[in-house]
C-alpha cells in the first residue's frame, strides 16, 4: 500500500516580495528599519514590512483616539457603517486570488485554503454589517408615572486587534467589522509571519471610504507593537488571538488600566466516536479536522476517543483516508496539506511524536518531515498515532499540527470524563445516530462550541469562544458584536414631580 499521496513543486511565477507599510490615519507609513518573510514552502523572501516600535503604534493609537473622540464614525448612523462595511466585502471578492496567493506563500496553508479564507471573510463582513444597523438597548417604563428609564449600548472605545499567523485575513475579519460595526476604531497588529493580507485589508478600507483613523495598521513584532498596545491607556479593549502562554501575558499586562480583554487562545479538541456513529462519514470529519491548515488550527480536532470495541476498524479508516490526503505543494490547487510555518516548529511538532513513541504510544502512520521534490524540507507527514494514554504530552497539549492521537472508551460516562480532562475548553464533538446520545454530550462537555455529527461548520451568526485556558469572551455572531459595546442607563424624570430633598423652613 502507497504511504503518501503527495504533490511536487508545480510551476508558478511567484510575485514580486510584497511591500508592507504601516497605514495610521489614513496614510501609508515606511518604516525606518523593515522585516522579511521567508515563505516556508518556496525558501524565497516573499514580504518585506516596515518595522514599527513605540512610535508608530503611539501615532497609530493617536490617530484611533482622534478619530472616536471626533464622532466621524463613532456617531454616525449604523446606516453609514453598514454601508462602508458592505462596499469592504463586495472589494475582498474582487480581490480573493491576490490575498490568497501573499498569504499561501507567507504560511505555507493550502492555495484552495487561502482562497477558501479570504472569500468566506466577505460574509462575515456583511453580517456585521447587518448588525451595525440593529444596535438598540432597552426601555423601562413602569418606573413610576414621573420616571423614564433607557438602556443605551455605545461603543466601548479605541480597540486593539492583535491577530496571528495561521488565519490571518479570517480571524481579522472575526474582529475588525464587528469592533468597526460597533462603532470602535481601532489599531491592528497581525503576525509578523503573516503581515501582508492585513496591509491588503488596510487597502480596501481605504477604497471602500472608511474614515481615515477609524483602523490603523502597525506591522511589527510583539515587543514593544503588541506590548504597547495591550497597556496603553488610550485603549479601551484588547482582542486577541493567538496561544494560551501569550494571551496570559496579555491579560497580565491590560490589568494595570483595567481594559476589557477579549482571549480566543488554544485547544486541544476531542470528536467522540459511538459504535452506532456513520463511522465513513466520521472518518472523513476527523481526516479533514486535523489536516486542515496543515493541523496549524486552534479548532484542529487533534484527539479522538474512539470506543474501544471500534477502535481498530475507525483508526483503520482514517489512516487508509489519510494515505489518500494531497501533501505538498501549497500552490497546487490540489493539495490539501502544505507546509510547517516555521522550521522550528516542525522539530517541536516532532518531538511530541517521537516523545509519545518513546512513551509506548504507536506509530499507524507518518512521524517524520518529509521533503517535497523541489521546495525543501518545511514539511511534516500527515501523522496518526494510537496506544495513547491520557497523561501523555500529546494527548494534553496543543500539538499544532497534522498529528492525530487516538483514545479509547468503554462508556459514555468515560467519553465524556476524557473529554473534560484538558485545561482546555474551545471544542468538542460527537458522532452517534442517537439523538438523546448527542444532546446529553452537549450538555456535559466543557466547550465553547460543540458539534454533532459533523466538524468546523461555523456561521457569521454563532458566537465562537473558548472556555478554561482557551480564552475568554466571544467573537462573531450577536453575542461577539456585543463584546465591543458598553452598556449605559439612562434614567430620566418626566415633568416636575419630584419631592424636595432640602424642605424650606419658610
Amino acid at each position: 500500500m502507497k504511504d503518501l499521496t503527495i504533490n511536487d513543486a508545480i510551476e508558478f511565477d511567484l510575485p514580486a516580495p510584497f511591500k508592507g507599510r504601516h497605514m495610521i490615519a489614513g496614510e501609508w507609513v515606511e518604516g525606518a528599519e523593515t522585516f522579511e518573510r521567508v515563505s516556508p514552502s518556496h525558501g524565497t523572501v516573499v514580504s518585506v514590512s516596515a518595522k514599527g516600535g513605540e512610535v508608530e503604534t503611539e501615532r497609530a493609537i493617536r490617530a484611533a483616539k482622534d478619530t472616536f473622540d471626533a464622532g466621524v464614525w463613532s456617531r454616525i448612523s449604523g446606516k453609514e457603517r453598514a454601508t462602508v462595511l458592505l462596499r469592504v466585502a463586495d472589494l475582498i471578492e474582487a480581490n480573493v486570488d491576490r490575498i490568497a496567493v501573499q498569504e499561501t506563500l507567507e504560511s505555507g496553508k493550502p492555495i484552495s485554503q487561502s482562497r477558501g479564507e479570504a472569500g468566506g471573510a466577505a460574509d462575515l463582513w456583511r453580517y456585521a454589517a447587518s448588525l451595525a444597523r440593529s444596535v438598540h438597548g432597552d426601555s423601562h417604563n413602569t418606573l413610576g408615572e414621573d420616571m423614564l428609564g433607557v438602556v443605551l449600548k455605545d461603543p466601548i472605545g479605541v480597540v486593539s486587534i492583535i491577530t496571528p499567523w495561521n488565519f490571518p485575513f479570517w480571524i481579522l475579519s472575526q474582529k475588525l467589522p464587528f469592533a468597526l460595526a460597533a462603532g470602535c476604531t481601532a489599531v491592528v497588529k497581525p503576525s509578523e509571519m503573516t503581515p501582508s493580507s492585513t496591509v491588503m485589508m488596510g487597502e480596501l478600507l481605504i477604497e471602500a471610504g472608511l474614515p481615515a483613523g477609524a483602523c490603523n495598521i502597525v506591522l511589527g513584532y510583539g515587543q514593544p507593537v503588541g506590548s504597547l498596545l495591550s497597556t496603553h491607556k488610550d485603549i479601551n479593549m484588547v482582542t486577541f488571538t493567538g496561544s494560551t502562554a501569550v494571551g496570559k501575558l496579555i491579560t497580565q499586562a491590560s490589568s494595570g488600566t483595567l481594559k476589557k480583554v477579549a482571549l480566543e487562545l488554544g485547544g486541544k479538541n476531542p470528536q467522540v466516536i459511538c459504535p452506532d456513529a456513520d463511522l465513513e462519514s466520521a472518518a472523513d470529519a476527523v481526516t479533514f479536522g486535523v489536516y486542515f491548515n496543515v493541523g496549524q488550527c486552534c479548532n484542529s480536532s487533534s484527539r479522538i476517543i474512539v470506543q474501544e470495541d471500534i477502535a481498530e476498524e475507525f483508526v483503520a479508516r482514517v489512516v487508509a483516508l489519510s494515505r489518500m490526503v494531497k501533501f505538498g505543494d501549497p500552490l497546487d490547487p490540489d493539495t490539501q496539506v502544505g507546509a510547517i510555518v516555521t522550521a522550528e516548529h516542525n522539530v517541536k511538532i516532532d518531538g511530541y511524536v517521537q516523545d509519545a513513541i518513546a512513551d509506548g504510544a504507536k506509530l499507524e502512520l507518518g512521524g517524520k518531515a518529509l521533503p517535497v521534490l523541489g521546495l525543501g524540507e518545511q514539511f511534516y507527514q500527515p501523522t496518526v498515532v494510537s496506544n495513547v494514554s491520557p497523561n501523555m504530552a500529546i494527548a494534553r497539549e496543543e500539538v499544532f499540527g497534522p498529528v492525530l492521537v487516538v483514545l479509547t472508551y468503554r462508556t459514555l460516562d468515560e467519553a465524556i470524563a476524557l473529554v473534560n480532562d484538558s485545561d482546555y475548553g474551545l471544542s468538542a464533538g460527537i458522532w452517534s445516530e442517537n439523538v438523546h446520545t448527542c444532546i446529553e454530550f452537549a450538555r456535559r462537555a466543557e466547550a465553547g462550541t460543540v458539534w454533532t455529527n459533523t466538524w468546523m461548520d461555523g456561521y457569521p451568526e454563532l458566537a465562537f469562544g473558548g472556555v478554561k485556558q482557551s480564552g475568554q469572551g466571544r467573537e462573531i455572531g450577536r453575542y461577539g458584536f456585543e463584546e465591543f459595546l458598553e452598556v449605559k442607563s439612562l434614567v430620566m424624570r418626566v415633568g416636575r414631580n419630584r419631592a424636595p430633598w432640602v424642605q424650606s423652613d419658610a
